[in-house]
């Protein structure tokens, strides 16, 4: 399914969307651990919600019971409506290690979900030669991963999840095995490709900077077992670009989430640099 393009030149209201995923009292154990508790979320039709939090506080599981793919504890994950008990269709992740098949020339991986989906081989050649060129790896669909570098090689694993048009995207900490510039470019070539196709997305990251860039939405995990500490409303205008890291409202927020994660119990004003 293929949104229609936004008005991207204002900033994007999560009230106004059609709330598309709906999480309800979610908890995960592992035995006897409880990772997180009582997770209640939504997220709109055309909307990206970021998740940050300490290391172990259940962001990635968090990730993975959205697709479907852990089953939850407690609560339930609905997505349209339709409880999500199994990788339901219209949905697809993009790893942090980027999920390659090393065997695969980037065009037979980007074309991977197409042919599970039963997609015909003729709809495929016309269909994946476009995403792959929307990533910017035109000329290098012959290639095997081992060919590329790890941002091509991220490119080729977005253009992967691109191709079945999924109505919500899953990403999980997607350039945090990337350089630093590298990384940089990649976030903006992400954003340049959601605002012309805009969808539900859910962005996993430590990067607090990230966070902020990506998000409508940023929801601050905290805790043992974790819950939804704080949810920050990014009120930063899209489209966003380097510009938008100097914006001093991006540095107020940067500093609102820091300080959201970084705190303690005992003291939510005084945080330790």
């Amino acid at each position: 399914m293929r949104s229609t393009p936004r008005d991207i030149n204002a900033v994007h209201d999560p009230a106004a969307a059609t709330s598309r995923i709906q999480i309800r009292g979610l908890g995960k154990y592992f035995d006897e651990l409880c990772v997180f508790d009582d997770i209640d979320l939504d997220v709109g039709s055309a909307e990206v919600v970021t998740l940050v939090g300490p290391s172990g506080c259940g962001k990635t599981t968090l990730l993975r019971c959205i697709d479907g793919l852990v089953a939850p504890s407690t609560g339930e994950v609905r997505i349209d409506g339709a409880p999500v008990v199994e990788p339901p269709e219209g949905v697809a992740v993009v790893f942090q290690h980027f999920g390659l098949f090393p065997w695969k020339t980037v065009f037979r991986n980007v074309a991977y979900g197409l042919r599970m989906a039963g997609v015909s081989r003729r709809a495929i050649a016309e269909r994946v030669p476009a995403f792959i060129e929307l990533v910017g790896l035109r000329g290098f669909e012959n290639s095997y991963p081992y060919q590329l570098s790890g941002g091509m090689q991220q490119r080729a694993g977005l253009a992967r999840a691109l191709a079945v048009e999924p109505k919500v995207l899953l990403m999980d900490e997607p350039f945090g095995a990337l350089d630093a510039q590298t990384r940089e470019v990649l976030q903006f070539e992400l954003l340049r490709i959601w605002d012309t196709r805009p969808t539900s997305m859910v962005f996993v990251t430590h990067s607090i900077d990230e966070a902020v860039l990506m998000g409508d939405r940023v929801v601050v995990l905290k805790g043992r077992p974790s819950t939804v500490h704080q949810v920050i409303d990014v009120d930063l205008a899209r489209p966003r670009t380097r510009a938008t890291t100097t914006d001093p409202r991006f540095h107020e927020l940067r500093e609102q989430v820091w300080n959201l994660v970084m705190s303690t119990p005992d003291d939510h004003n005084s945080v330790e640099r």
